[in-house]
Formats: structure tokens, C-alpha cells, sequence
């Protein structure tokens, strides 16, 4: 029978709700549960898939396709649990599937209202497929006292009591600042927030208290006192030296303790954190370090590129050293000489991403990487560019473009119309809904034997997630190769290409899906690991 935990969080946003799930799902799944990680939503797109990365940061694909919030990657990373569409609802597609209902007729002419039927619909997704989770981690995006928010605050509420004592714990993360001018911790920006969270009539169990400072236990009994909280359930989130202490750093005070202690269980086993220990400790004293130059659309936003972040320190920590990103801007390369900045970098890698705006950017820096020979890491739109770099200046391709900008004279990249989806063969055409319609989730792809990307993944057929609406132009393969550009992976079919690599190049590799939404801190994905190995013998030359 699963138990629940519920996590709010109020004062501010940002204070790192997913990752405080993620971390105390990493030491009850230490303990010996099996868990389950969601996240709720309250805004009213459908999912983030068509949201800016200025506004809402990375958009990480899982598996079966669902286009979902970026916390679902915390999720993935620190218990290894993949997610799916069933581990994360907007208000949209509550809504959407509510409406859908109404004018089926499902609901036989009753009035369609919040309560009952929104926060039915809420109550009934949170319970939904939990497999055999023996405790399922709920994160409410958003703060308490947003209206967007209430219909789910609503929700979990009549679902505590619904479910009974011992089956659910609310825990409620919070800011305690401190005022440099007076010399102390504030407590009431948190005793108001738990008095909003009781006003709506949710009674928090636990209060995770972010802060870059201990607190005094006097200040743990006020706040206590004043939220009607045990005083040994006010549990400080102190700010890490880095993200892999966390969960260690939980379970030192207690929060693992007091949770399983409202849910009745007391007397589980102790965890086996070392594992995290091995990485943070790695993480934090590496023997040596590599400058990544990452060439992207969106480096002011760091969240716009999470899994990406996280992937190249996977990366370092298999290696033992530090990696050092330096985000720079695509369009800073369309200005003539201005390549030569990536000089004193030891690898250069081009992520994803859509539009005109700073493609030639990431044609030159591949070109670079290809001329000088740094260790270059294309991924989904940084392989078309750099595809259409090997196009213009080895296959003679001048007019080598992307048909995303509009008319090119060789369109090395075209929009993807048709292609195996999971049930059944997909269609796609121009000017048609942009919502949901990439090619999504995970693909198998066929890597030719002998490639080096063969040889790194050690094995012929690979599955890896993908977010793209363009593809390279299979018509072009043949002048491609014969110009020095191998496609070492392809779908099963043969129709798309997956992979370019140039044989007589240190490290030049492309990959159309997205590796970085794959890696864990405890299991680098193979293509960083090696890419930052290559880059380690770039720096011994540089």
C-alpha cells in the first residue's frame, strides 16, 4: 500500500522543491523503498513543450514521449527511476482532459465545477499508475497563496484526509532570510506562509527551512511553536557545496527520520548513503580540470540547459576532474575572427535548439572544433549545423542550409514528415500544430560496427530520447561521406540518420537525440565520459 508525501513550498520561489524531492527520494529508496517521484503543475499550458527556455528553462523528454518539467530530471538522476507521462500534470492538461470528458458527455449534463471535478481529476492522477511504489513523492510546483494553485492545494488536501492517518506526510520547504542589518534570521515570512498553507486547511507535518546559515535551535523551537510543528520536524536545507551532498546532508538531520516517523514507519534500515558520498566527495576534490566551451541560443538561462550541466559534471566525475562550462553565446561567432575566442577551450559542444537566431554561430564553432581539431559534441541541432559545416566547406555544398529558416538552395536539413512512432507510422507536415508533434521519447538507432561511437557504447543497437521536427537529408549521405562524414547510426528502418562522426578526427561526434537526459551522477552516460576524456588529452596539448 503506498504512502504519500506531499511538498509545498512558500516565501519564494525557486528554493529547490525538486531537488529537496529528489534528494529525500534518494535516501528512502537508501532505506530500501521503492519510490516514486511526480510533479503538479499550475500553470495552464498543456506541458512546457511549447514554453520559452527563457521562462521555463530545459523542457526534459522522458521515454514515452511527454514533454515535461525539468525537476522530472532531478527525479531521474538521484533515484534512477525513469519517468513517464503519468509523473507530471499542468492545469492544462487537467483541464484538457475535463473538457474532452464534457463534451463526450461523460459527465451526463452535471455541472462541470472545480470541486468536485477538477480536484477529482487531480486526486485521481496522483493515485494513477504508482506501479509498486512503496512511497510516492508529489512535488506542487508554484507557491502557497498562488491562485493558479489552489484547485491543487484543494486536491491534496481532501486527499490527506481521504487517505488516513500514517498514509500521507505534507511537508512545506520555506525561506528563513538573513538580515544583515539587524544580524539575524527572519522567521515570519515562514510563519506566514504556513498560516496561508492553513488557511486553505493543510496542516504541514514537516518544515524543510532553506537558509546559508545554521539555525539556532532557539529559532527551530519558535518556529515550531509558532506552525504548530515539533520542534525536531523544523529540518534545516542548509546551501551545499554541491548538489550530490544533499541527500546526505538530509538524512544528517533527520528529514528522512521524521518523514518515514509520520508515516508509521519507524523502523525501517538504516541507509547505505556511500555511494553519494564517493560522488560528492569526487565531485568536490577532482584532480585536474577541462574547459568546455558550450556554444548555445539560451546560456543567459542556465535552467535551459539542466540536464546538459549536470551531464558534462557526470562526465568530469568519471574522470576525476573538474569541468568548467564557459556558456557562450551563438551569435558572438557570426562576427568575423570571433572563433578564435574557443583558442584556450579543451572541447567545444553545440546543444539543441530552434530557429534562425544564432545558427551560423554554431556552424563556425564547428567548424573550428573540425579545422583545429578539438574535441567537438554536437547534439540534436548542433549535428545538423555541424553537418551543414561538412556540407559547405568538404562536400563543395555552398548553398548547404536547414529548410527551418526557409528556401535553401541544398536543404542538408529538411523538415521531418514521416517516421516510425511507437504506434504505428507518424506523419508531420508544415504549417500543422507545433504542440506534441516533434518526434518525442525514446528511438532505437543501429550503430555501424567499428564506428568510434559503436566502440564507446559497446554495443550495435542503442535506445536514446529525442526532441526534433528536422532531420538531416538522407539524399546528401552519399557526397557526405565521400567527403570525410561517416553515419555511423541510423533507425532501425535506415530512413533517419542518428549519428555523423569524422573518423580522422580526435573526438568529432553528432548526435540527433539527447544523451545528457540520460545520465546520473552514479552512471555517466558513456558519450560525456568519453567526451571529457578526449577533452583531458586536448588539455595536455593545449
Amino acid at each position: 500500500m503506498a504512502r504519500y508525501v506531499f511538498i509545498t513550498g512558500g516565501v519564494v520561489s525557486s528554493l529547490g522543491k525538486g531537488l529537496a524531492a529528489a534528494a529525500l527520494g534518494a535516501v528512502l529508496q537508501a532505506r530500501g523503498f521503492r519510490v516514486r517521484l511526480r510533479k503538479l503543475d499550475p500553470y495552464i499550458n498543456v506541458d512546457p513543450g511549447l514554453m520559452s527556455p527563457y521562462q521555463h528553462g530545459e523542457v526534459y523528454v522522458t521515454d514515452d514521449g511527454a514533454e515535461t518539467d525539468l525537476d522530472l530530471g532531478h527525479y531521474e538522476r538521484f533515484t534512477g527511476v525513469p519517468t513517464s507521462r503519468a509523473d507530471n500534470a499542468t492545469t492544462g492538461r487537467i483541464y484538457l482532459d475535463i473538457i474532452t470528458k464534457e463534451r463526450r458527455g461523460d459527465y451526463l449534463g452535471a455541472t462541470v465545477q472545480v470541486i468536485p471535478h477538477v480536484t477529482d481529476a487531480i486526486k485521481e492522477f496522483i493515485l494513477s499508475d504508482t506501479g509498486e511504489a512503496d512511497v510516492v513523492l508529489i512535488e506542487i510546483g508554484g507557491t502557497v497563496g498562488d491562485i493558479e494553485g489552489l484547485p491543487f492545494f484543494e486536491a491534496i488536501r481532501q486527499l490527506g484526509n481521504e487517505l488516513g492517518p500514517g498514509r500521507s506526510c505534507f511537508i512545506h520547504l520555506t525561506l528563513l532570510p538573513f538580515i544583515s542589518s539587524a544580524g539575524e534570521l527572519k522567521t515570519k515570512p515562514t510563519q506566514h506562509s504556513v498560516k496561508e498553507l492553513r488557511s486553505i486547511g493543510i496542516q504541514p507535518d514537516i518544515l524543510l527551512c532553506r537558509s546559508d546559515r545554521p539555525i539556532p535551535a532557539d529559532e527551530r523551537r519558535k518556529i515550531g511553536l509558532f506552525c504548530n510543528v515539533q520542534p525536531q520536524r523544523v529540518i534545516p536545507a542548509l546551501d551545499a557545496g554541491n548538489i550530490y551532498e544533499v541527500p546526505a546532508q538530509y538524512h544528517a538531520e533527520g528529514l528522512d527520520r521524521e518523514v518515514l516517523s509520520v508515516l508509521g514507519l519507524p523502523d525501517a534500515a538504516e541507509p547505505d548513503l556511500s555511494r553519494w558520498h564517493t560522488i560528492a566527495s569526487t565531485y568536490g576534490h577532482p584532480e585536474g580540470e577541462v574547459r568546455i566551451a558550450v556554444v548555445g541560443k539560451y546560456v543567459e538561462i542556465q535552467d535551459a540547459y539542466k540536464s546538459l550541466r549536470e551531464a558534462l559534471d557526470h562526465g568530469g566525475i568519471a574522470n576525476r576532474v573538474r569541468v568548467v562550462p564557459e556558456w557562450i553565446p551563438s551569435e558572438v561567432f557570426e562576427a568575423p575572427d570571433a572563433v578564435q575566442r574557443l583558442e584556450a577551450v579543451h572541447g567545444i559542444l553545440v546543444p539543441g535548439g530552434f530557429g534562425e537566431r544564432g545558427a551560423e554561430g554554431k556552424v563556425a564553432a564547428a567548424g573550428f572544433a573540425r579545422e583545429r581539431k578539438v574535441p567537438f559534441f554536437g547534439i540534436c541541432f548542433g549535428m545538423q549545423m555541424a553537418v551543414i559545416e561538412v556540407a559547405r566547406h568538404l562536400a563543395g555544398l555552398e548553398g548547404a542550409g536547414s529548410t527551418e529558416f526557409g528556401p535553401a538552395v541544398d536543404p542538408v536539413v529538411g523538415l521531418l514528415t514521416e517516421w516510425m512512432g511507437r504506434e504505428g507510422r507518424e506523419k508531420r507536415k508544415a504549417g500543422g500544430d507545433l504542440g506534441g508533434t516533434m518526434r518525442l521519447g525514446a528511438y532505437e538507432a543501429i550503430l555501424k560496427s567499428g564506428s568510434r561511437i559503436a566502440q564507446i557504447y559497446a554495443r550495435k543497437r542503442i535506445s536514446e530520447r529525442h526532441r526534433h521536427r528536422y532531420e538531416v537529408n538522407m539524399a546528401y549521405r552519399e557526397r557526405l561521406e565521400r567527403a570525410g562524414l561517416i553515419f555511423a547510426g541510423v533507425s532501425p528502418d535506415g530512413l533517419l540518420p542518428e549519428t555523423v562522426e569524422i573518423p580522422d578526427h580526435p573526438w568529432f561526434i553528432g548526435v540527433q537525440f539527447h544523451p545528457e537526459l540520460k545520465s546520473k551522477p552514479f552512471d555517466p552516460h558513456p558519450l560525456f565520459a568519453i567526451f571529457i576524456e578526449a577533452a583531458v588529452a586536448q588539455s595536455r596539448l593545449v
